[in-house]
């Protein structure tokens, strides 16, 4: 028996050929342009173009367990699989080509990209996205460790520990604003451990606005996330510290009070005055052998006690919880690595993170899509069984022609 020959080619491999199956999500034109806007278009014929490096690193989360070049084996199986046929082979580019290439494209386009393409998409009909009227959203943090290298612990530092030691990694820390709906990642700051979460929390009110009700955990709670949210145009609904008082100024029906909340010293100077807000106090028993009871108290801007009863609003804080559910999804499903970061270099850090995050909302709204058509929560679909679907669907789509995808349409 004799083997084929085989002809060694270098293909052109344009983004849409390679993305076809999340068209919807992320399109050809939204990366294209990313690239555009931030200059980094190749001058040249290249093995690994800008396009393709900004689909190989949103794809390095669909595949987080396998080395990069496999990574990039597993995004281009649906052609490699058509060039077979036609006894034709392309060589994957190594491991060192793939990180100059990287390097090139810089962390620039997929921040550009992300700020592009993510957006509250959760319509009135979406179950438990609504409240009153008002779309869910959610702020919160978490930590990534990175590898230990020099750049990194030096750029992202690491968290103090006992005796003058540090960590083993050095740690980003990455806030996320999330509608709380849908699971979708709507806007996200990447920053060093030492930044606190409070800060950047307040930096990301930005995509925070009117028809919004933001609710946040007690470690966020402050005057100025209160203010900001207000000057925004947006409602809020956070849980305060024990140590934080309030004097009654006025009860209300259901569990609840009027009070006021007053500025600090820095927003003092700057002209702030106090804000009246609404307290709900309540408890909550846990079961099981070590039972004790928990007091919750909640401030709100959500005032008229009969359109926003106090019971309503601590049933719907307890939606908050699905921030925790979305991180889990980010730093379990889709990565599952002991270093969950992979890059040695702190662009690259900054690059892959933002893959995550576009590779998560891929995932989610792709989800939404299909909840949509089946008339049910997108909370109530497998995000492990949908990843899985979309890492067959990558190379599925490519082998397909254009007249046979009815699936997903482009959005």
């Amino acid at each position: 028996m004799q083997l084929r020959e085989f002809t060694l080619i270098t293909p052109t491999i344009e983004a849409g050929q390679v993305f076809q199956a999340i068209e919807s999500a992320i399109s050809v034109k939204s990366i294209n342009d990313a690239i555009t806007k931030s200059k980094r278009q190749s001058q040249r014929q290249r093995k690994l173009p800008p396009h393709l490096v900004v689909c190989l690193v949103i794809a390095f989360s669909f595949w987080s367990k396998a080395a990069m070049r496999e990574v990039l084996k597993n995004l281009v199986d649906g052609m490699s699989g058509q060039w077979t046929r036609l006894s034709q082979y392309w060589k994957v580019p190594n491991s060192a080509s793939i990180s100059e290439a990287r390097a090139r494209l810089g962390p620039q386009v997929m921040q550009r990209l992300f700020k592009q393409v993510v957006r509250p998409l959760a319509t009135p009909e979406t179950p438990g996205a609504f409240l009153g009227g008002l779309r869910l959203m959610a702020v919160d943090g978490t930590l990534l460790d990175v590898p230990d290298t020099p750049s990194n612990a030096r750029v992202f530092g690491y968290p103090g520990s006992r005796f003058g030691h540090h960590a083993a990694f050095p740690k980003v820390r990455l806030v996320l604003l999330i509608e709380a709906g849908t699971h979708l990642i709507t806007d996200a700051l990447i920053c060093p451990y030492r930044m606190g979460e409070r800060r950047r929390a307040l930096k990301l009110l930005r995509s925070v606005g009117s028809g919004m009700v933001l609710m946040w955990d007690r470690g966020l709670h402050s005057f100025r996330m209160v203010q900001t949210t207000l000057a925004r145009g947006g409602h809020y609904l956070g849980r305060v510290p024990a140590n934080v008082k309030f004097e009654v100024e006025q009860v209300l029906d259901g569990g609840s009070y009027l009070s006021w909340i007053y500025p600090d010293r820095k927003s003092r100077k700057k002209g702030a005055t106090r804000v009246q807000v609404r307290v709900i106090e309540y408890t909550i028993e846990t079961s099981g052998q070590a039972q004790q009871t928990l007091t919750y108290r909640l401030v709100t801007s959500l005032l008229d006690e009969q359109a926003f009863p106090a019971l309503l609003l601590a049933q719907q804080y307890h939606q908050r919880w699905e921030v925790e559910t979305t991180i889990a999804e980010v730093k379990t499903h889709l990565l599952g690595r002991k270093v969950p970061i992979r890059s040695l270099k702190p662009p690259e850090v900054v690059q892959e993170i933002y893959g995550l995050l576009l590779g998560h909302w891929a995932v989610r709204s792709l989800m939404l899509q299909a909840a949509q058509i089946g008339g049910i929560s997108p909370l109530q679909l497998s995000f492990t069984g949908t990843l899985h679907v979309l890492r067959r669907a990558v190379a599925k789509f490519q082998s397909a022609a254009t007249d046979e995808l009815p699936l997903f349409g482009v959005g």
